[in-house]
């Protein structure tokens, strides 16, 4: 890609200040566009984002006060500096109240401008990333523990991070692809643009166009995503919620890096990088004519699949403590610890709701749990796990409850090794990890418990056969 550069709008009646202004602007590495009115400043603010706006005060027509005012009306979207030569302090005082970051007097000094504007652009972009981390579900920044599935996808996101092709984020609900993307744009040559974020299934389909393009309709501008996140990420997650009209949209939009607004006419130029996520098999959905293939194909490009939290279970401690300080910052709920046998149960647990089930437990947990300790039986309650009820439901019979605890003891972990084994396709690192043992350890147990691999109960051949 081409760096983006900030845009500039200079608002001013005197030509020969546009013109130094947008001389000395363009050599310290902006783009700049001039308008000689207010009302020539809102035709060019209707076709393109400005990152910010230098606005004189005193205008033929509409004086610079007046527009700022209307825009203050409407939702300010940029920082807007104003210029005069001939402003009283109670002028200035206004300008501030109505929103304007700065106010700078003419005859222009060189080094206040452009100090001016380096202070200006940069106060929003970190106000944009305080309503980014503001608007966060979770507090991680980046897919985090140490597990080898994890560590293999932080490397994979930091190499496709390194290119600005389209990427295609798949995995299960609540596994954590928004934190993946997050990461992936922080990591790239766009971390100083907006990351925005559009939640498909969260919209209804006659919405999703105008949410993604902006509309102009009944006289009123509003911006898409698309638009607000130029020069940065979008992150589009479910998109195979979105129907088959809007998806040949985005895809043409994105070939053709622009855009035009629903309801109206003029082409808005965009650069974006498009990240997409889905829990649904793409493939499968191209076939059945529900999703187009130009658009899977583009995106499958890059494809990554994020590790559910059944197979990094090992990670759940470093996840619990990274929520755990979170809720503490943002609500005050008091730090808890979950006790050694507490983080056995979680790491048995299937966690079908994956990250998102983990956070909203911890959440539940410290509201919840008394003391400073969380115990296995609270965990267990709190996840619905009732020992009667696993018993009721088993196939177990009188049988089975004979004997000596010991053996009771062996029949249980037989029968949990064996099921995870084979819902890990006899791969014994991968089961190793699930179940949370050293190899090592796992070896030894299956020789104990007299559990043949799959490749002894083919052939009498090496255990080492069960694994990549």
């Amino acid at each position: 890609m081409e760096d983006a550069r900030l845009n500039i709008l200079v608002v001013d009646d005197e030509p020969d200040i546009c013109a130094t202004l947008a001389e000395i602007l363009e050599d310290e590495g902006y783009s700049v566009h001039t308008a000689g009115s207010a009302e020539a400043a809102e035709v060019l603010l209707r076709d393109q984002m400005a990152d910010l706006v230098l606005l004189d005060i005193w205008m033929p027509g509409e004086d610079g006060v007046s527009l700022l005012r209307r825009w203050a009306e409407a939702g300010l979207e940029q920082p807007v500096v104003m210029m005069s030569g001939h402003a009283t302090i109670e002028t200035a005082v206004q300008a501030t109240k109505l929103g304007a970051y700065d106010f700078i007097e003419k005859p222009l000094s060189l080094d206040k401008t452009l100090l001016t504007v380096s202070h200006a652009l940069e106060s929003s972009r970190l106000q944009r990333e305080n309503r980014d981390l503001r608007a966060q579900a979770g507090w991680v920044e980046r897919p985090s523990g140490d597990s080898p599935a994890i560590r293999q996808f932080r490397e994979q996101l930091q190499r496709v991070a390194a290119v600005d092709s389209w990427a295609l984020l798949l995995g299960e609900p609540g596994s954590g692809k928004e934190v993946a993307a997050r990461y992936l744009h922080r990591q790239s040559r766009r971390a100083q643009g907006p990351f925005v974020d559009l939640r498909a299934a969260a919209i209804a389909r006659p919405n999703v166009a105008v949410e993604l393009f902006g509309s102009e309709e009944h006289g009123k501008l509003t911006r898409g995503r698309l638009e607000v996140a130029h020069g940065g990420t979008l992150f589009i997650d479910e998109i195979a919620d979105m129907d088959l009209e809007t998806q040949a949209r985005l895809f043409s939009a994105l070939q053709e890096r622009r855009i035009i607004r629903v309801g109206g006419t003029t082409p808005v130029p965009v650069d974006v990088r498009v990240i997409a996520g889905s829990a649904q098999d793409l493939a499968h959905a191209v076939q059945s004519g529900q999703f187009r293939s130009d658009l899977y194909y583009r995106l499958s490009a890059l494809p990554l699949k994020v590790p559910p939290l059944s197979a990094r279970s090992v990670d759940i401690p470093v996840l619990i403590e990274e929520f755990v300080r979170f809720y503490g910052a943002r609500d005050g709920l008091a730090a808890r610890r979950f006790a050694p046998e507490t983080l056995e149960v979680l790491r048995h647990y299937p966690w079908p709701g994956n990250i998102r089930e983990l956070q909203n437990l911890v959440e539940r947990l410290l509201i919840l749990a008394e003391g400073p300790e969380i115990s296995a039986e609270e965990v267990e309650g709190a996840l619905g796990l009732d020992n009667r009820l696993v018993l009721a439901n088993s196939n177990f019979d009188g049988e089975d409850f004979g004997g000596t605890l010991k053996r009771a003891r062996e029949r249980f972990e037989r029968a949990f090794l064996e099921y995870h084994l084979a819902r890990n396709e006899w791969n014994i690192a991968r089961t190793a990890e699930v179940v949370g043992l050293e190899r090592t350890h796992l070896y030894r147990k299956l020789k104990n418990l007299s559990i043949a691999l799959k490749g002894e109960r083919r052939a009498g051949e090496d255990g080492d056969e069960g694994e990549e």
